[in-house]
C-alpha cells in the first residue's frame, strides 16, 4: 500500500512562481521610471533645439509627467520597518 505524497504541484513551486511574478512586476516598474526619464530628456534636448511642440515637446512634456507620477507614489508610500 502506498501513501498519498501530496498535491500533484508540490507547494514551493507555487511560490516560486508567485515570487517571480511579484520581482518581475518591481523590474518593470524600475524599467518603466529609467525610461520615462531618459525619453524626457532625450526629447526635450530634441524640442529646446528645434523649437517645435510637435512630436519632441509633446512627448518630453508627457515623459515628465509620468517621472513626476512616478516620484510622487514612491515618496507617499509608507515606509516597511
Amino acid at each position: 500500500m502506498q501513501k498519498d505524497s501530496g498535491p500533484l504541484v508540490p507547494l514551493h513551486w507555487i511560490g516560486f512562481g508567485y515570487a517571480a511574478l511579484v520581482a518581475s512586476g518591481g523590474i518593470i516598474g524600475y524599467a518603466k521610471a529609467v525610461t520615462s526619464g531618459t525619453l524626457a530628456g532625450i526629447m526635450g534636448m530634441r524640442f529646446y533645439h528645434s523649437g517645435k511642440f510637435m512630436p519632441a515637446g509633446l512627448i518630453a512634456g508627457a515623459s515628465l509627467l509620468m517621472v513626476a507620477k512616478l516620484g510622487i507614489s514612491v515618496l507617499s508610500r509608507p515606509h516597511q520597518p
